[in-house]
């Protein structure tokens, strides 16, 4: 009976996980509106802007909700945000997540360095290895709300981690990033972003 009880209860909590996701069709309609800074597919093509195709639905959501409460300060993304309703947001999230990312390069004399603060950290200086939350490939972990951080733009990695560093992003999970980036210099800020952006 116990055993007929918890299989009922795990398919209704998998119903009800499934029933929750957006409409990746919905999603496509709604994100005309961002595509002038995202692309049409997610794919940015100012590389101040982040690619969020292939980004996961949950960081994804997790991201616009905290624009639109102001928790994640910035001023586009907040106009942008704060009409948006939950099914909005969970549409666009489906869409953009649906979508693949374009590939990035990196110079082959960067690749030794990079894939050794990314994968190793720095044990004298106290910085944990990028892939211990970002995965080996830079595909985060969805259940963590550890974002995809594979084949975006440099330019836009590089900024992110200054703005962690410099405290003016903090919208991370226990501080860790903001902790994280307080410790690397300029030249491991420029590494990484070139490093990470051409993961795959």
């Amino acid at each position: 009976m116990n055993k007929l009880l918890m299989t009922l209860i795990a398919a209704l909590a998998f119903s009800a996980a499934v029933q929750a996701q957006g409409d990746i069709e919905a999603g496509k309609t709604k994100a005309v509106v961002c595509a002038a800074c995202h692309g049409s597919d997610g794919n940015s093509p100012a590389d101040i802007y982040p690619k969020i195709a292939g980004q996961h639905a949950s960081y994804l959501e997790k991201q616009l909700r905290q624009f639109k409460n102001g928790e994640r300060d910035n001023a586009i993304m907040l106009g942008m945000s704060v009409t948006l309703s939950e099914q909005d947001i969970e549409d666009l999230a489906a869409y953009y997540s649906a979508q693949t990312a374009t590939p990035e390069t990196i110079a082959p004399e960067l690749v030794e360095a990079g894939q050794k603060l990314y994968m190793g950290g720095s044990l004298q200086r106290n910085i944990p290895a990028c892939s211990a939350c970002h995965g080996p490939r830079g595909n985060g972990l969805e259940l963590a709300k550890f974002p995809k951080i594979s084949s975006q733009h440099p330019a836009y990695l590089k900024a992110q981690l200054q703005s962690f560093r410099s405290k003016a992003r903090n919208n991370d999970q226990n501080a860790m990033m903001t902790d994280i980036a307080g410790k690397l210099t300029d030249a491991d800020i420029e590494l990484l972003s070139r490093y990470i952006s051409a993961l795959h």
